[in-house]
């Protein structure tokens, strides 16, 4: 993840390991950013989610790319998503390099600023995409006729491009923002350090990007949350109207709304210690507290799994749960699909999947 942020602040607290203060000067002696059972259990955790995140988003994009009848709008949101997550866990092997070996950075300046340009820029358009998706949805059952006309296909791809344009515009700065500093007075192989510059500080680019990052995360929690409100609303009003028909769609609206609730909740909780950490950050150097710093670093260690975290199960959520989408997974990989035990039986796992495809736009 691109947790420019807490670079250096590990000198300050102590949780960056070294074996002994003399042997500060051996240029092969990396400097980790976490204790060693800390770093082995990331590592480990982060290995499982690599495999279940490359090969879930994978799938997503070639089952929407293989087959016609899975291009819809919805489809191509959740397609988007995936590219996003898919090239935020090709760059995790950097990431992890980086927290094992802190010091000396030695994979250049140019990939310092690349990998990192990547990681904000894809969560920036995964985040924007999953906003997009949102009022869509909310058209698409909120004003269901209105929705058939505005909702096309091709205004969808022009939407996607257009917040892929946003994200990477609004990553630029990082190409500033970071790079490979050094100490002074040392040779630059043994102590360059992959992190915020020293001119990013001083400038007020740091403190700005933590705003932009921080406008990307709450901005669409609002949006979210009235954008789910008034959905459930509208289904518990359909719900409670007599006269009324209905449908499939309205038979599961409160296992619906709950579902919604947790892909809100699982958002929340995966990005917030994030920008918590990233905030404290940016503040400990005013306040001088090691008491901020350590907790913005607790944050950081936190968030960087989950960061990995969201990125993985974000097809569990959006794609697996959906029986048109396991159709098509079967179809890929020719498996033959046993029968429906009923339609009760499988009401709640395919709650989200009612919602998704209610539309019925192509």
């Amino acid at each position: 993840m691109s947790n420019w942020t807490n670079a250096s602040a590990c000198a300050e607290v102590g949780s960056c390991l070294e074996e002994d203060a003399a042997d500060r000067d051996d240029v092969d002696y990396p400097v980790h950013l976490f204790p060693l059972p800390v770093l082995t259990g990331i590592t480990a955790t982060c290995s499982v989610l690599f495999v279940v995140g490359i090969a879930g988003n994978l799938l997503t994009i070639v089952v929407v790319g293989k087959y016609k009848d899975m291009r819809t709008t919805t489809n191509l949101y959740l397609c988007s998503m995936a590219l996003s997550d898919l090239l935020i866990f090709l760059c995790m092997p950097l990431d992890l390099y980086r927290v094992w070996r802190y010091r000396p950075w030695r994979l250049g300046d140019e990939l310092c600023k690349l990998f990192q340009f990547v990681s904000e820029s894809c969560t920036y358009s995964a985040i924007l995409s999953i906003t997009a998706l949102s009022v869509e949805r909310y058209v698409a059952i909120c004003f269901p006729l209105r929705a058939k006309v505005l909702v096309t296909r091709a205004r969808v791809k022009g939407v996607i491009a257009l917040l892929w344009s946003v994200a990477l515009c609004s990553a630029g700065p990082i190409f500033a923002l970071v790079g490979v500093e050094h100490e002074n007075g040392t040779e630059p192989w043994r102590s360059g350090e992959c992190k915020a510059t020293e001119w990013a500080i001083r400038s007020g680019l740091l403190s700005l990007m933590v705003w932009v990052s921080s406008v990307f995360f709450f901005l669409p929690v609002l949006c979210l949350t009235v954008l789910y409100s008034l959905i459930g609303r509208t289904l518990r009003r359909r719900n409670e109207n007599p006269a009324a028909p209905v449908s499939s769609r309205d038979k599961s609206n409160r296992q619906t709304v709950k579902m919604l609730a947790v892909v809100v909740l699982a958002f929340v909780l995966c990005w917030l210690p994030f920008h918590v950490g990233r905030y404290l950050f940016s503040k400990s150097s005013e306040f001088n507290s090691p008491l901020i710093t350590q907790i913005s670093e607790v944050c950081n260690l936190i968030s960087f799994v989950l960061f990995y975290f969201s990125a993985a199960i974000n097809p569990i959520l959006y794609n697996i749960m959906s029986k048109k989408y396991r159709a098509a997974a079967c179809r890929l990989f020719g498996i033959k699909r046993t029968p429906e035990r009923s339609v009760s039986s499988v009401a709640n796992a395919e709650s989200l999947a009612v919602w998704y495809e209610s539309s019925g736009s192509k």
